[in-house]
């Protein structure tokens, strides 16, 4: 990952290995999910930052690489979490998650094939 293309993004990116060790982070994300006090995640486990049943499904993302999409909603705040494998060339490196608030109302356009 080029730190260019996500360190001013308002999306977190967070980067895993694919034993879960946390590579790397962009500012959103570390703003998102750094717990005060804390001075840093990259370097540690992502399943010790994930109570039940969470854990355990990132634990099988790993071992079993797919894509996961949910919304998810916390103090009135809506957002997208996009989880899915990456790679090095073509090896399994790992999964990267892409955490966005949704706008209230935003709209859903639907885009019909051209004839």
């Amino acid at each position: 990952m080029k730190r260019d293309y996500f360190e001013g993004a308002d999306v977190a990116v967070t980067i895993c290995d694919k034993d879960g060790t946390i590579l790397d982070m962009n500012a959103k994300s570390r703003r998102t999910f750094l717990k005060p006090g804390a001075e840093e995640l990259v370097g540690k486990n992502v399943l010790d930052c994930h109570p039940e049943p969470a854990r355990s499904l990132l634990a099988d993302m790993l071992e079993n690489p797919r894509t996961n999409v949910y919304t998810v909603e916390k103090e009135g705040v809506k957002k997208l979490i996009f989880q899915c494998p990456w790679y090095d060339g073509a090896e399994y490196a790992g999964f990267m998650e892409l955490s966005m608030v949704l706008p209230e109302g935003m709209p859903n356009r639907v885009r019909k094939p051209k004839p």
